[in-house]
Order: C-alpha cells, then structure tokens, then sequence
C-alpha cells in the first residue's frame, strides 16, 4: 500500500526558513517525478516544485522561484523541498506526490500523506 509521510512544517516569521521532508512506502520514489503541493484555506491544491528522474531537472512555479529549493535522496526514498525567504502567501498545508512526467497529475490520485502545515506570519 502506498504510504506518504510528510514533515518539518511550523510556524515562521516571514523571510525564515523551513526544510520539509516527504518518505514514502509502498512504491520506489527514485523510478517517478516527485512533486510539491501546497493548499491553502479555501484554495485549490496547486503544484509548487517538481524534480524528474534521471539527472533530475527541476521545475518551479514562479511564485516559488529562487526561494524554494527540491531535492531527492532515492537511497532514502526521501525527497525534500527547502524553503526560503517565506512569505505570508507561502502558508499552506504542504503534501508530496509521485506525478505523471512533467505533469502535476498524480500516480496514486487516492493515496495523499496528512500534509505539513507551514505557517508564515508578518
């Protein structure tokens, strides 16, 4: 069964920083597209970060861009966003995924972890 662990969420002032961590079972993280997303209250889930198999190219939403940084460690099958210079916007409930290639569509639309709050305050 597939299983998603995400952590390293908190509360921060903005311009801080935070470094969150998604370990996943049930499958390989290093044989897909892992992505970020974020959701916000009363907002659609969208896709923030995104790093490919491979010699691991990395995609960004531009809201994000120059201060978030994805990472993987298949060894560990563990990937990681690392989250700088935060905003008030940044303040979501933060989840990881397997995704289809270069898209934001989900291998396993069914099996979502419980999130990583993050918290940005002025």
């Amino acid at each position: 069964e597939v299983h998603l662990v995400e952590s390293g969420g908190g509360s921060v002032q903005a311009g801080g920083s935070l470094r969150l961590s998604c370990v996943a079972s049930g499958y390989t993280m290093g044989s897909y597209y892992i992505a970020w997303f974020r959701q916000a209250p009363g907002k659609e889930r969208e896709g923030v970060a995104r790093i490919s198999t491979g010699i691991l190219r990395t995609y960004y939403v531009d809201s994000v861009k120059g201060r978030f940084t994805i990472s993987r460690d298949n060894a560990k099958n563990t990937v990681y966003l690392q989250m700088n210079g935060l905003k008030p916007e940044d303040t979501a409930m933060y989840y990881c995924a397997a995704v289809w290639g270069a898209t934001w569509s989900p291998v396993y639309p069914n099996y979502w972890g419980q999130g990583t709050q993050v918290t940005v305050s002025s």
